[in-house]
């Protein structure tokens, strides 16, 4: 586990919007919107640290990390 921390510090993650938002809560879309995505299937690099890590474990089904 000390190496997946070691990995995260600093850096960048790459994340990609791969599923509609359509019938989701409008708090999940809003949070899609927010980092930046307008289009499917967009990757946009973000800073890596624990707010974006947590803002794509709330929303798994419509946001990924890609690596």
């Amino acid at each position: 586990m000390a190496k997946k921390d070691s990995e995260n510090k600093g850096g960048t993650i790459k994340i990609q919007y791969y599923k509609s938002s359509i019938g989701y809560p409008e708090k999940q879309k809003a949070m899609v919107r927010g980092l930046g995505f307008s289009k499917l299937n967009q990757i946009r690099e973000k800073p890596d640290n624990a707010s974006m890590r947590g803002v794509v474990a709330k929303i798994p089904h419509i946001l990924r990390i890609v690596e």
